[in-house]
């Protein structure tokens, strides 16, 4: 585990922007999960932070809107008996959203005009099929 989360290239949130906490996890581990407290929540104020810059956070803020309480953004893991390896998914599952919501819109689509062959043998195929059912029809009068 490393002291920071990298959320793309140039980008990363230090471990003092993250708050964690850990509760009793649901699942499978017997009386482990009744006296161990495995799951982490792991918190991060996509609003406040000073790591994000101006135009990342907007586009955050933006595209997480559901998933934000008062422009924090909380991620919970509980699927391993381990509170390590939770951490870690946790971290993991953080960077991933925080990636997604901060890249960069998709290309527009420029239409394009369909080209002439292309419609041409459509209407082909369409007479040949319906030459096709007119015989069908006509055969059994």
């Amino acid at each position: 585990m490393s002291g920071e989360i990298q959320v793309s290239g140039s980008v990363s949130i230090p471990e003092s922007e993250l708050n964690w906490r850990f509760s009793r996890s649901s699942g499978p581990g017997g009386q482990h999960v009744n006296t161990s407290a495995t799951a982490a929540e792991l918190s991060f104020d996509v609003a406040n932070s000073p790591s994000l810059p101006e135009h990342l956070r907007a586009r955050a803020l933006d595209r997480l809107g559901g998933r934000l309480v008062r422009g924090v953004l909380t991620v919970r893991a509980e699927e391993y008996r381990s509170q390590l390896r939770n951490r870690d998914a946790a971290r993991a599952r953080l960077a991933a959203l925080l990636a997604d919501a901060t890249a960069p819109p998709p290309k527009r689509r420029i239409p394009k005009k369909v080209p002439r062959g292309i419609n041409e043998r459509r209407l082909e195929n369409k007479k040949r099929r319906s030459a096709v059912k007119r015989q069908r029809s006509s055969r059994w009068d």
